[in-house]
């Protein structure tokens, strides 16, 4: 199966390693020095499942690609307007898009250039960074994939997710096929939103906000705006979600940082209109209050 990967970061540059080590056709849309790293020295990975070098074909060019059997899009959701209009060189008739970006409104912006029946989606749950241009660190264990039909979903997991699946098995990701990727998709939103939010704004980690109990119900009420968005939005999730959601929070390190708060210290642009926006404009077109989200956002809408 040959897979186009645009962003060799983090998320895809680590995914993409795994699938060609495993024997898959990989390319890699980049750029800059990570690009040229790539070429020449081929992508590294380390951590703590052990360092391996892969060498494949990378590209800044996506015309230079042609059709691929799958997509996996994996850039920050501020780059998708130079990302999107990639998928047009790299879909033909038979490709599948599967984004893993964050939010729940990449879906529909895939779908806007490819088509809904091109276009799959879910969460992942990674830890990963680059370290250096052409170097991918594992910071975790994490390599989790749940993904599925987004706009037509059946009853059962469908034959193409399910290949899909089984190729990223193979290559040692934690892949886990669904009939349905709205409900997971919004699963993580409900938490990364709030969780994304309240770290950036307070410029700290989850330990010190979560330890004091005002700010943990304030917490627990925007992760409340956001299961109300989902469930307006006709998704639907679990009745004891925000409890879930607690338990993990209890059972992460107290130092645990959101890629918004890292990507702030470090001066980078922030995915909030993905996440603390995308649930304002969603809340406000649905008639769902969402005030503390709202306060979120006039807070760090600046940093975009």
């Amino acid at each position: 199966m040959h897979f186009a990967i645009i962003g060799a970061g983090a998320v895809g540059g680590f995914y993409g390693a795994l699938l060609k080590r495993a024997g898959s056709d990989v390319t890699f849309i980049a750029r800059g020095a990570h690009l040229e790293a790539i070429r020449s020295n081929g992508l590294r990975v380390v951590g703590p499942l052990g360092d391996f070098t892969v060498r494949t074909a990378a590209e800044s060019d996506a015309s230079k690609v042609g059709p691929v059997d799958a997509v996996m899009l994996a850039v920050k959701t501020y780059d998708n307007d130079t990302a999107l209009p990639m998928l047009t060189h790299l879909v033909g008739p038979q490709t599948v898009v599967l984004t893993l970006q964050n939010g729940v409104d990449s879906p529909d912006e895939v779908a806007a250039v490819v088509g809904k029946a091109a276009t799959l989606a879910g969460p992942t749950y990674i830890a990963t960074a680059v370290e250096a241009p052409g170097v991918i660190r594992q910071t975790g264990t994490h390599r989790r994939v749940v993904f599925g039909e987004y706009f037509e979903p059946g009853a059962a997991v469908s034959d193409r997710v399910r290949r899909i699946e089984e190729v990223m098995k193979a290559a040692d990701i934690h892949a886990e096929a669904v009939a349905d990727a709205r409900g997971p998709l919004w699963e993580k939103f409900i938490y990364l939103a709030p969780f994304a939010s309240f770290t950036a704004a307070a410029r700290l980690p989850i330990g010190p906000l979560w330890e004091h109990q005002g700010t943990r119900e304030t917490f627990l009420s925007a992760v409340g705006e956001v299961e109300a968005v989902a469930r307006a939005s006709g998704v639907a999730v679990a009745a004891d979600t925000d409890k879930k959601i607690a338990a993990y929070i209890d059972s992460i390190p107290p130092t645990t940082r959101s890629s918004m708060l890292i990507d702030l210290s470090q001066g980078k642009r922030i995915e909030v209109e993905s996440l603390t926006g995308s649930v304002v404009r969603r809340g406000k077109a649905l008639g769902v209050p969402t005030p503390m989200m709202a306060a979120l956002y006039s807070v760090l809408r600046q940093y975009k």
